[in-house]
């Protein structure tokens, strides 16, 4: 029996979010992001789309592109909330869900179909409606294939609001007039490559020699990218898989220079990594961090801890040993951030096994800002 496999897309979800919340947007170039001349644009509504501005751009070029556009600041609170309720109405359908970000995921609905209107198509437009429901609005993109792949690539090709269905044995048919960038691991530089020898379409994959084939991407990459052109992906969804890290970062708006001017957006940094731990159960057995310089060069350090880390204290206490070793006197910095990595199940700590909470802060924290807004308290000790 063929799997019945949904990826769910929200359609330009920060930025949707931004204009559900704020209904004077609607119908405007809308981007949200850092710093006007300095930061990057984290989301856009379809409106600066058009206008060729793109999620990763410097916001210099996308400000350039549209000058226009309204440009609003990343509330991540608010996208957290809204993604809650879009994995609330998945989990309603199914618990094989498999997160890939807040604002993206895969479901297993074969065992549910026969709840759910006996096809796949049926329930991915049972999702969209509870989905513009709950959210208040927000509207999402589905594709629907017997397999991740090719449900992932069905998915992107009617945004906004789409509903795309691969039925199982058309998997060839249906990718065959696709570019061959839609195949998972073809980036830019191998899709010039395969460029250079006469492939452009997925179809051309297919047809290809595997021999021929591997000459110009060795057996291990010739065979990937041929398997996926026949949409042959046997890889099961994954429910509850941890998100692989968890991290924090900003853009200044000036430079900082030297060391001692990083400490306190370590620290910053640090405690929202924490607070993201704490929300997902989860502690870090590796920390990165990250700085940009003046000149866009980045460097990073990583280091294994010692024991899982959960708390904003021991993170920073890492986080300035890993500073300590990247060069920065004299050195103007634009971007500072830290990574917790090697996730984990957070379990109990030793400390906690002799009666004490070292967390207990932490937590008290959290409640303190989800009641109140962030910024209302803050731990001493930026240096």
């Amino acid at each position: 029996m063929a799997r019945t496999i949904l990826h769910l897309d929200m359609d330009a979800f920060y930025a949707s979010v931004e204009v559900r919340d704020q209904p004077e947007l609607r119908g405007q170039a809308v981007i949200v992001g850092g710093h006007p001349t300095r930061g990057v644009v984290l989301t856009c509504t379809y409106e600066a789309r058009a206008f060729g501005v793109r999620s990763a751009m410097p916001m210099i070029e996308a400000v350039r592109r549209a000058p226009h556009a309204i440009v609003v600041p990343p509330r991540m609170k608010a996208y957290a909330e809204a993604s809650a309720q879009v994995f609330a109405e998945m989990r309603r359908i199914t618990p094989l869900v498999e997160g890939l970000s807040l604002d993206e995921a895969f479901l297993d609905v074969t065992a549910s179909l026969g709840l759910f209107g006996g096809t796949g198509e049926a329930i991915a437009r049972l999702l969209k409606a509870r989905i513009r429901e709950e959210t208040g609005g927000l509207s999402s993109s589905v594709g629907v294939a017997s397999c991740k792949f090719v449900a992932k690539v069905a998915s992107d090709l009617r945004k906004p609001d789409g509903l795309v269905v691969c039925f199982p044995g058309d998997e060839r048919f249906f990718l065959a007039p696709l570019p061959i960038e839609r195949i998972f691991g073809v980036g830019p530089k191998t899709a010039d490559l395969l460029r250079r020898h006469g492939y452009f379409t997925i179809s051309d994959l297919q047809e290809a020699p595997l021999a021929k084939l591997s000459r110009v991407l060795g057996p291990r990459g010739a065979n990937h990218v041929v398997r996926l052109a026949h949409g042959d992906d046997g890889r099961a969804v994954e429910p509850g898989r941890a998100a692989k890290s968890i991290g924090s970062e900003s853009t200044f708006d000036r430079d900082r220079i030297g060391p001692r001017a990083l400490h306190e957006p370590i620290l910053r940094h640090c405690e929202e990594v924490a607070r993201r731990l704490r929300a997902d159960g989860l502690a870090a057995n590796a920390l990165v961090v990250k700085v940009k310089y003046a000149d866009h060069s980045i460097v990073t350090r990583r280091a294994v801890a010692d024991a899982p880390l959960v708390e904003t204290k021991e993170l920073h206490a890492l986080a300035l040993e890993l500073l300590a070793k990247i060069p920065l006197e004299r050195v103007r910095t634009r971007l500072v951030g830290v990574s917790a990595t090697d996730l984990e199940p957070a379990g109990r700590t030793q400390l906690e096994l002799f009666g004490q909470r070292p967390e207990k802060l932490g937590a008290v924290l959290d409640a303190i800002e989800d009641k109140f807004g962030g910024g209302t308290i803050r731990r001493a000790g930026g240096r």
